[in-house]
């Protein structure tokens, strides 16, 4: 995948169907490939950490099945979004893949693609993790994120900024290569990430 995108004119919306389609343009074992590579350079950079939040990836986004594995052989504790009525997100602990559920999406009549854990414990349960892994279409030069536009994870990120913790998760983003250093139209309630892995390589700003 290259970056064609580094254009600020275009609305985000076009940006983001531009990136989604470079994403099913790519052959599922090279997505598969820098999936691993991704997975396994953050797990380096993530060291020791007592507790990590992340996601449980779907479709076309960098698979986050490495990580979620390599975390639990650490016997790191790992948290997953739930996604409530409000579209906030409240976490709970995923101790494999059997502890998810598929629940109904907020106004949804079939069940969600993502699975969740099944009993959460709160929104501010992301405040005790050591690092918060995020998903993201692209990250700018600057390390702000673009993500699908639901805005739930940008709530996520305000509230961890809002908590004036000394001791604030550090937010990775896991992207394809040709996602970094993306010019995209930067909104109030943006928020920016600290760290962003691409296959192999890394870009840090905190």
């Amino acid at each position: 995948m290259t970056n064609h995108f580094n254009d600020p004119g275009p609305a985000k919306g076009t940006i983001r169907s531009r990136l989604l389609a470079a994403r099913r343009a790519c052959a599922p074992e090279l997505r598969a490939r820098w999936s691993a590579e991704a997975c396994a350079t953050l797990l380096g950079w993530i060291g020791d950490a007592d507790m990590v939040a992340a996601y449980a990836s779907f479709g076309t986004e960098p698979d986050t099945g490495p990580l979620l594995a390599g975390l639990r052989e650490r016997g790191v504790r790992v948290l997953l979004p739930i996604l409530e009525n409000d579209m906030d997100l409240s976490w709970g602990l995923y101790t494999g893949p059997d502890s998810l559920v598929r629940r109904n999406p907020p106004g949804g009549i079939r069940p969600s693609p993502i699975p969740e854990p099944s009993e959460s414990l709160g929104a501010d349960a992301v405040l005790s993790a050591s690092w918060i892994v995020v998903p993201a279409l692209a990250v700018s030069p600057s390390g702000m994120r673009m993500g699908r536009g639901g805005g739930s994870y940008d709530r996520v990120l305000a509230r961890i900024e809002a908590s004036g913790s000394v001791a604030r998760p550090r937010v990775a983003a896991l992207l394809y290569p040709g996602e970094m250093d993306v010019d995209v139209p930067v909104e109030p309630h943006d928020r920016p990430v600290d760290l962003a892995v691409a296959g192999e390589s890394v870009r840090r700003w905190h």
